[in-house]
């Protein structure tokens, strides 16, 4: 399951996606157009520059905004930077692995072996989505309720 901060960099960075073309937002706005904490957005756009996919300016005409393409940040690099491991145990991490007291020889243990194929297949679908995909998706899901209501 998804942390908070992880679901909430995902609001932030779709709401700086769909208004990259206002300059810079402040934080404010975005946590009332996405109902996100103001205190915990500001810690999460610190870390989402940090991590080099948003940037800041400062004072009059100030916030943060996009410096990394949409299209370019996919889940997987949210997830592991805001929840780390993306394997079920620690032994079939790829980037923070460590040994399994269950296991007796890793090299042929069943379940982390199947662990690891689960991961394996994880990722490859994490990183076939991205921010875009996030507003394309929303954008077609809206247009879609607005012809039902037509209907």
């Amino acid at each position: 399951m998804l942390s908070k901060k992880a679901q909430y960099a995902f609001y932030a960075l779709k709401y700086l996606t769909i208004n990259k073309d206002k300059g810079p937002i402040l934080i404010g706005e975005i946590a009332d157009a996405e109902k996100l904490p103001k205190k915990f957005l500001e810690t999460i756009l610190l870390d989402l520059k940090n991590m080099g996919v948003v940037s800041s300016k400062k004072g009059k005409g100030g916030g943060y905004y996009m410096i990394k393409k949409a299209a370019d940040v996919t889940f997987a690099d949210v997830v592991r930077y805001f929840d780390g491991a993306i394997a079920l145990l620690p032994c079939a991490t790829y980037n923070y692995y460590e040994s399994c007291s269950q296991c007796r020889n890793e090299s042929t243990c069943g379940m982390r072996s199947v662990v690891k194929s689960i991961r394996d297949e994880t990722v490859n679908v994490m990183k076939t989505f991205s921010i875009q995909d996030i507003v394309d998706n929303e954008n077609e899901l809206i247009a879609d309720s607005k012809k039902k209501k037509k209907q």
